[in-house]
């Protein structure tokens, strides 16, 4: 399993000030979310996800100068996730230096715009999805019944999407749903952003067989270290 630091922008910063040394007092804070990720990527982080969270709100990209500075100082991929909601909008994202983008749910009830994105984004469109029964019970469906996971999951590898980023993962019940979700469809790549907050998390993770796991507050917290992480997702590395 690979371990993804995320990172949250807002006005162009991040949004949680990242202290490499907080437990022992040394290293320099810092809310730049470029040198958070050459931070990382210097300590083995293959992958840097980022979350465009004006984005979010706005319904398009509107970090882009913070994404075009993160892309030219790490050469590893760049996620980001946040507004990209459309296949104009991952364009920009990707012109300002991604090379991957995740979409949020509402793709997966609108086919059409989903092929479109899938068009502009290829085999590196993933759709973030909340699996939970109540979460998909309450999600304002078009014109159908709010879909099974089994369903949702079933219709969007129908439609071509080879990623899915899985929500509220840090139990071990959900990490026992995912892993039936891992066997069920192992062409796909399956991330898990969210709820998890100490190594344990992250082995239940990797036994369900899980590709990635995105990791923020946990990391900037100091509450894992993200060698350790590293080490526990994947020991024969």
């Amino acid at each position: 399993m690979r371990i993804v630091p995320s990172i949250d922008l807002a006005g162009g910063r991040s949004r949680v000030v990242f202290w490499p040394g907080a437990s022992t007092g040394t290293g320099t804070p810092t809310d730049q979310p470029a040198r958070i990720a050459r931070r990382f990527v210097d300590l083995g982080a293959g992958l840097i996800h980022l979350v465009d969270f004006d984005g979010a709100r706005a319904g398009a990209p509107v970090n882009l100068a913070s994404i075009g500075a993160v892309a030219g100082l790490v050469a590893t991929p760049l996620q980001v996730a946040g507004g990209l909601e459309s296949p104009e909008a991952i364009r920009l994202a990707f012109a300002a230096g991604a090379t991957r983008a995740v979409a949020s749910m509402s793709l997966a009830d609108d086919p059409d715009r989903l092929a479109a994105c899938l068009a502009a984004a290829g085999e590196w469109l993933a759709i973030g999805i909340d699996l939970r029964r109540e979460r998909l019970t309450a999600y304002p469906w078009r014109g159908r019944v709010a879909p099974s996971a089994e369903e949702l999951v079933d219709s969007l590898a129908a439609a071509g999407v080879a990623r899915l980023v899985l929500g509220h993962g840090g139990g071990a019940d959900e990490a026992a749903a995912f892993a039936a979700l891992a066997r069920r469809r192992p062409e796909m790549e399956l991330t898990v952003a969210g709820g998890v907050h100490d190594l344990d998390g992250i082995r239940r993770l990797r036994d369900a067989g899980i590709g990635s796991l995105l990791l923020g507050e946990a990391l900037f917290s100091g509450a894992v270290d993200i060698a350790e992480a590293i080490r526990t997702a994947d020991p024969a590395a």
